[in-house]
């Protein structure tokens, strides 16, 4: 925050580093950021849900990502986040109970051909089904 001089133009910046640091932003953390940086509290926790990157819950070890843009929903996307949500027993955005697994929704990854895509830790997973989430959790090892 110092080194942006305790600006609030530089909310991202700062949640950004605070991520980097901590893994995931706290609701303490969101507080002290607010506080430091002389915004409102709703402003900072806004901006932290707003966008895709920030994550107010510890991540996975690993992440699967459903898209759920027009391609990828017409083609099943939301059977495969309902089935991942199942499979590992927690809600999108959230993380499975035993860690293994952060499962979230993006809106559009912009891969409309490779219909329904998954970004499984940061590469994309095309024409998915449930089979090929299924080989991918058991390999990982989620029950």
């Amino acid at each position: 925050m110092s080194r942006h001089h305790f600006s609030g133009s530089a909310l991202i910046e700062v949640l950004h580093t605070a991520q980097e640091l901590y893994g995931f932003l706290t609701p303490d953390l969101l507080k002290t950021v607010a506080r430091k940086l002389k915004l409102p509290p709703s402003r900072v926790l806004g901006v932290a849900t707003f966008y895709h990157f920030f994550s107010l819950a510890p991540k996975g070890e690993h992440s699967m990502i459903v898209c759920t843009g027009t391609a990828c929903y017409v083609k099943g996307a939301l059977g495969l986040l309902e089935h991942l949500e199942r499979r590992c027993r927690c809600k999108s955005g959230s993380t499975s109970p035993d860690g293994k697994v952060s499962v979230g929704a993006a809106r559009c990854i912009g891969s409309c051909g490779l219909a329904p895509a998954v970004i499984f830790d940061g590469n994309i997973m095309a024409r998915v089904t449930r089979d090929h989430l299924d080989a991918e959790l058991d390999r990982i090892g989620v029950k």
